[in-house]
C-alpha cells in the first residue's frame, strides 16, 4: 500500500513539473512550452514561433501563476477605455506574461539579454531596416538576405551587403491568417531601446548603448502581439504593459488637428505672412492648432515669434512651436538650437512658452535609441507637462508606451511619411503600398505623425487619389494630426470635404479592423462618440474591390460617402447613402471614407 502511494506521488510530481513548463493565456488560445533554453509559442494548439533565451534553460522553481489586469483610460489612441488580463509567470530571471493577444516578458535583474526570435526562411515578414529616426519602408520579404538600402547610411550590413539590423515593430505571418508583431514597451529612466540583429534565421534582441552605472534594475517589456490581423491591429498591449499616467492633472491635454507649413514650402516658419496663411486656414476649417515650424527665431521683416503666437490666439487657434533637440542633426540644421539640453535652460524655455500662450512643442532631430536619448525624452516630457505643453517628437524613434505614462506626448514621427515628398522622388511610386502597410506595422504601437492628406503636389508628385489622401486622416492615428497640404488646396475642395476636416477627431473611442492585407489594402472603422468613420485605401496599382463587413453596426445609420470619381476635372464622388454596401471598388491607389451617424 505504501509503495503504491509513493508511486502515485512520484507520478503526480512529474505531472506537476511537466505542466509547470507550459504557460497559458487566460483564454487558453496562447501557450508557451519551455524546453531547454527555448520558448515554443503556440496559438490555438499549433506551434507558431520559436524563441531562444538562456533564462529558459534555468530550473523552474515554484513556478506560480499570478493574475494581472489592466483597466485604464487613454486621452489619445485607438481606444479610450483599455482593458486586458494576463497570467504571469517567473522563468529564471524573466517575468513572462501571457495575455489573450500576446506574450510579454522582461528581465528582473541586470542580466545580459540573450533573447532571440527564429524567423525561418520562406516566412513572410514586413520589417524595417534600422535607422536612427525610424524612417524607412516595411517591404514584404521572405528571406533574411535583404540588401541594405544605400540611401540610409546608418543601415548596418554584412560582408555581402545584406542588412543585419532591424527596427521594432516587425510583422510576421507565422501561418496563413496567423500574425505576430514583435516590439517592446515601457522604456524608463536608465534604459535604452532595442533593435534586432540577425545571424541568418536567428534575430537577437540587442539593447542600444547604456550609460555605465546608471542602468535600470529591470529591462523594458519585450512583446509578441499574436493572433489574426484584427487581433494585431486592435491590440493595446503596448500601453497595457506601460506605467500608468504620472500626471495628476490631464484636463489641459486636448488631441486635435494641426495646420502645418513644411510640406508645401520645404522650409520652416521664418516668414510671418506665411504663418498667417496657415493660421487663417486653421481658423477657417476650425482646426484647434497651428504649428510654427523651424527658424521662427529668425523671422523676417522685423516680426517675432510672439507676433505669430499673438495672431494665432487672436484667431482662436492654439499655436505650437518647433525646437531642435540639438543631440542629432546640429551642423547645418535649422534653429533654434541648444535651448532644451540643460535642465535650467529647458525650464526657462518652457516657462516662457507657457507665459506667451504656446500650447505645445515639436522637438526634432534625435540621435537614435540609446539611453542618453531615452532619458532626454523623458526629461522633456516631464518638463513640458509642468508647463502644460503638449509634445510631438520628430526625427525620433517609434513610441513604446510613453503615450500612457506621459499623455501630453500626443504624437511621434518615427515613420517614413509625407514630408518625404520634399526630399527624394522615391516616395511617389511606393507611397500607396507603404500606406497600406503602416496600419499593420508602425501605427499598431502608437501615434504616428505621418502628416497625411495632400491633394496638390510638393517638390515631388504624389499619385495617390484624393479619396486615398482623405482616408489617411482616419486610417492613421495621431493625437496631433498635421495636415500636409497648402491652404489654397484645402480651400479649393468641396465644402463637404472642408466640413469633414473641421470635425475630424484626433483620438478615438474604439477601433475595429474591417479588412485588408499588408501592402495591398486596409479598411479600418474608428468611432468617436456616436459617429463611426470607416476608411479604406487600395495600396496597389490596379483597381481593387475592398470588402466592408460592418455587421457590428446595429440599428439605422445614415452615411456620407467620400470616394473617387475617376475624373481629373471633378475628382470627388460625395453622396449620402442610407444602406452601407458590403464592398467598395477603388481605383488604382484610391480610397474611400464613410462618415456614419445614427
Amino acid at each position: 500500500m505504501m509503495k503504491r502511494l509513493f508511486f502515485w506521488l512520484v507520478v503526480a510530481g512529474l505531472t506537476m513539473t511537466a505542466s509547470a513548463q507550459r504557460l497559458t493565456s487566460p483564454n487558453g488560445k496562447l501557450s508557451v512550452e519551455i524546453k531547454g533554453g527555448q520558448l515554443m509559442i503556440a496559438y490555438q494548439g499549433q506551434q507558431v514561433l520559436q524563441m531562444k533565451d538562456a533564462q529558459a534553460a534555468l530550473p523552474l522553481k515554484a513556478l506560480k501563476t499570478k493574475k494581472v489586469k489592466a483597466d485604464y483610460t487613454m486621452i489619445e489612441g485607438k481606444r479610450s477605455h483599455c482593458s486586458n488580463e494576463a497570467n504571469e509567470y517567473r522563468v529564471g530571471q524573466m517575468t513572462v506574461r501571457l495575455y489573450n493577444d500576446g506574450l510579454a516578458y522582461r528581465y528582473e535583474s541586470p542580466v545580459k539579454e540573450q533573447a532571440a526570435y527564429v524567423i525561418p526562411e520562406g516566412m513572410k515578414r514586413w520589417m524595417m531596416q534600422w535607422t536612427d529616426g525610424a524612417e524607412n519602408f516595411y517591404p514584404l520579404m521572405t528571406t533574411y538576405k535583404e540588401k541594405a538600402h544605400r540611401s540610409f547610411s546608418a543601415v548596418s550590413k554584412d560582408a555581402d551587403g545584406n542588412c543585419v539590423r532591424w527596427s521594432f515593430p516587425a510583422l510576421l505571418e507565422l501561418k496563413d491568417g496567423v500574425f505576430a508583431l514583435l516590439t517592446e514597451a515601457n522604456i524608463e529612466k536608465g534604459q535604452s531601446a532595442s533593435s534586432m540583429y540577425n545571424e541568418g534565421e536567428v534575430y537577437r534582441v540587442v539593447p542600444d548603448e547604456t550609460i555605465a552605472g546608471e542602468t535600470c534594475e529591470h529591462s523594458p517589456w519585450r512583446l509578441v502581439i499574436l493572433g489574426s490581423l484584427g487581433d494585431v491591429v486592435e491590440s493595446t498591449l503596448v500601453t497595457d504593459v506601460s506605467e500608468p499616467c504620472k500626471l495628476e492633472d490631464t484636463s489641459w491635454i486636448k488631441p486635435g488637428v494641426v495646420s502645418w507649413v513644411y510640406w508645401a514650402y520645404n522650409h520652416g516658419s521664418d516668414d510671418y505672412n506665411i504663418i498667417k496663411k496657415y493660421t487663417d486656414l486653421a481658423a477657417t476649417l476650425k482646426l484647434p492648432y497651428v504649428l510654427i515650424d523651424a527658424e521662427w527665431d529668425r523671422m523676417k521683416d522685423g516680426k517675432t515669434v510672439e507676433d505669430a503666437v499673438n495672431y494665432a490666439k487672436s484667431m482662436g487657434v492654439k499655436p505650437m512651436i518647433w525646437y531642435n533637440s540639438s543631440v542629432g542633426w546640429i551642423d547645418g540644421a535649422p534653429t533654434p538650437k541648444f535651448r532644451l539640453n540643460k535642465p535650467e535652460d529647458r525650464e526657462k524655455e518652457f516657462a516662457w512658452c507657457e507665459k506667451i500662450g504656446v500650447a505645445g512643442v515639436k522637438i526634432d532631430f534625435f540621435s537614435g535609441e540609446n539611453q542618453k536619448n531615452m532619458d532626454y525624452c523623458i526629461d522633456l516630457m516631464e518638463s513640458a507637462a509642468r508647463h502644460h505643453l503638449l509634445v510631438n517628437f520628430h526625427g525620433a524613434t517609434v513610441p513604446r508606451g510613453w503615450q500612457r505614462t506621459y499623455p501630453n506626448l500626443l504624437s511621434t514621427e518615427g515613420v517614413y511619411g509625407a514630408e518625404w515628398y520634399n526630399n527624394v522622388a522615391t516616395f511617389t511610386d511606393k507611397a500607396a503600398c507603404h500606406n497600406a502597410t503602416l496600419p499593420f506595422t508602425r501605427n499598431v504601437i502608437g501615434p504616428m505623425d505621418y502628416t497625411p492628406c495632400a491633394f496638390s503636389d510638393s517638390q515631388h508628385p504624389h499619385i495617390t487619389s484624393h479619396a486615398h489622401e482623405l482616408a489617411l486622416t482616419v486610417l492613421f492615428e495621431s493625437g496631433l494630426q498635421h495636415l500636409a497640404d497648402r491652404p489654397e488646396s484645402f480651400l479649393a475642395q468641396p465644402k463637404a470635404v472642408q466640413d469633414f476636416l473641421s470635425t475630424l477627431p484626433a483620438a478615438w473611442d474604439e477601433t475595429r479592423f474591417v479588412s485588408g492585407y499588408p501592402g495591398e489594402s486596409c479598411v479600418l472603422a474608428r468611432r468617436s462618440g456616436n459617429t463611426w468613420y470607416v476608411a479604406g485605401i487600395n495600396g496597389t496599382d490596379n483597381e481593387k474591390t475592398l470588402t466592408v463587413p460592418l455587421d457590428f453596426l446595429k440599428g439605422k445609420y445614415a452615411a456620407t460617402l467620400f470616394a473617387d470619381s475617376g475624373s481629373k476635372e471633378e475628382p470627388w464622388r460625395i453622396e449620402t447613402i442610407q444602406k452601407l454596401p458590403a464592398t467598395v471598388t477603388c481605383q488604382p491607389r484610391g480610397g474611400f471614407i464613410f462618415r456614419i451617424e445614427r
